[in-house]
Parts: structure tokens; C-alpha cells; sequence
């Protein structure tokens, strides 16, 4: 007996990771820079971690989403 369900991958996708590395990177420096009181480099880190999140949206598009043309399904 074989319960089919709409799995929606939870972020396991090329894509996903991309953008989440992106945006962790981002993040680190956003808040080294915010420790030593290095502003622009606060809001440098803000605009990388948007850059994350349209790099993650435009591979997803591409394909290299959750159930995209171009990534194979995981046996997990």
C-alpha cells in the first residue's frame, strides 16, 4: 500500500543550498561588520544577502529547484 503525498522537498534542491550558503556568508559578515563598526559593510552584506535570495529564485527557475527538469529525485 503506496500513500502518495505532495512532499515539498523541504529545500533539498541545488537551488536551496545555493542561496542559503550565499545568505549564511552574508550574514557572518553582516555581523562581524556590525561587532566592529564597519557600516557600509553592514549594508554591503544586506544587499549580498538579497543577491542569496535571487540567486536561489533564479536557479529554481533554471531547473535546479525542488522537482526541476534538471536535478534528479533524491531516495531518501
Amino acid at each position: 500500500m503506496t500513500t502518495e503525498h505532495a512532499d515539498p522537498g523541504h529545500g533539498h534542491s541545488p537551488a536551496a543550498w545555493t542561496a542559503v550558503v550565499i545568505m549564511l556568508i552574508a550574514f557572518t559578515i553582516g555581523t562581524v561588520a556590525f561587532f566592529f563598526d564597519v557600516q557600509w559593510l553592514v549594508w554591503a552584506s544586506a544587499g549580498l544577502l538579497v543577491v542569496g535570495l535571487l540567486v536561489g529564485w533564479a536557479l529554481a527557475k533554471a531547473g535546479y529547484g525542488v522537482g526541476g527538469a534538471k536535478t534528479s529525485p533524491s531516495s531518501h
